[in-house]
């Protein structure tokens, strides 16, 4: 008689997805790449960029996206990025100004780390200079950033975990105190 017996299996092991250890938001202006990039430096971990993401993607500006085929279609391309952001990069991520404007990135945002970098219109002006390459602050840009700024910043702060003002000081401060929050909220 033939012993039809096997060796049993075993499931095959699944290891956690990464996750970022920071999610960057805050409106145009705030430092989202550049404080995002020193605290990726600073942790050790990769930096993600968002928007650069997307332009990379689609080969061209996100202006010229926005020109092109329109903010509807940058905002599916934006929530999709996001998405697979959060589900498949583990260090600090930058996530768009508007992005967190739609209920389905808010929603993705809530078991994440996310910083709220929050800045006045007089530090986002000297920052970006409000040039005509941000698409949604081509018109009257300082008039545009505060009510954009107006209507974004409840989202903000109902995403964030961490509330970072950015006035007056430099990158460096502000991942010290990023760097600072995380490390008493993993103690």
């Amino acid at each position: 008689m033939v012993n039809d017996l096997k060796p049993p299996t075993t499931p095959p092991t699944t290891l956690p997805k990464p996750r970022p250890v920071a999610v960057v938001v805050g409106p145009p202006g705030a430092g989202k790449t550049t404080v995002g990039q020193a605290l990726a430096a600073r942790l050790g971990v990769a930096f993600h960029d968002v928007d650069s993401a997307i332009e990379a993607a689609q080969g061209r500006s996100i202006s010229d996206i926005f020109v092109d085929d329109g903010e509807a279609v940058f905002r599916d391309l934006e929530r999709a990025e996001v998405a697979r952001s959060l589900a498949e990069e583990p260090g600090v991520v930058s996530v768009g100004g508007g992005a967190v404007m739609d209920p389905r990135t808010e929603a993705a945002l809530a078991d994440h780390v996310v910083v709220f970098l929050d800045v006045a219109i007089a530090d986002a002006s000297k920052r970006i200079g409000f040039d005509r390459s941000r698409p949604l602050l081509s018109v009257n840009p300082r008039a545009s950033w505060v009510a954009m700024m107006n209507t974004r910043r409840p989202t903000y702060e109902r995403v964030s975990t961490l509330r970072v003002d950015t006035a007056g000081r430099t990158p460096d401060e502000v991942v010290d105190t990023i760097v600072a929050s995380l490390e008493a909220a993993n103690a």
